[in-house]
């Protein structure tokens, strides 16, 4: 029976997998307090929560909440990075930090509930952000409106320049 102290690290840890669209699970050895702190502010810019608990623990809040066959992945200095709002918020921070010459090594992502490999990070890591992806959305909707605008205003144009030219040619 775990203390209620474990009990309530469980609870947290199940919440946390329960409302987190993208978790990221990583290997810190090697890091040193410096780079961790750095590492830990571009999570916190993005909205993402890096922490550290006990694999045992960690294990046991993943099973609560439903997900089986995390226990393969929590061996070692693991420190796990939630999502709720970006799910690909912390891949692009997890690469800016390795391109930095951080020792940091993913180990598996938990991405709208389906388990990947360590190697997907980078596809999810050049995939554009929610923001861009809406101004796209928006570009691509205006451009037609503007378009038509531009072809009527140019139409308008045309035929108040031929109106003013036939008036001029019978006064």
């Amino acid at each position: 029976m775990p203390t209620p102290q474990k009990a309530q690290v469980i609870e947290e840890i199940q919440n946390k997998f329960e409302n987190s669209s993208g978790i990221y699970f990583t290997n810190y050895q090697g890091i040193d307090v410096g780079q961790m702190t750095k590492l830990r502010d571009k999570f916190r810019e993005n909205n993402v929560e890096f922490k550290v608990t006990k694999n045992t623990l960690t294990a046991i809040g993943a099973k609560n909440a439903g997900f089986d066959g995390i226990e393969e992945i929590l061996n070692g200095m693991v420190g796990i990075a939630y999502s709720s709002d970006d799910p690909t918020a912390p891949a692009r921070v997890i690469k800016k930090f390795i391109e930095g010459k951080g020792n940091l090594d993913v180990l598996g992502i938990l991405f709208e509930g389906q388990l990947y490999g360590s190697d997907k990070y980078l596809e999810f890591a050049d995939l554009p952000t929610r923001e861009e992806l809406l101004a796209k959305l928006l570009a691509g909707l205006n451009y037609p409106m503007s378009k038509l605008a531009m072809t009527l205003g140019g139409a308008m144009t045309k035929l108040t320049r031929t109106l003013t030219s036939l008036k001029e040619t019978k006064a």
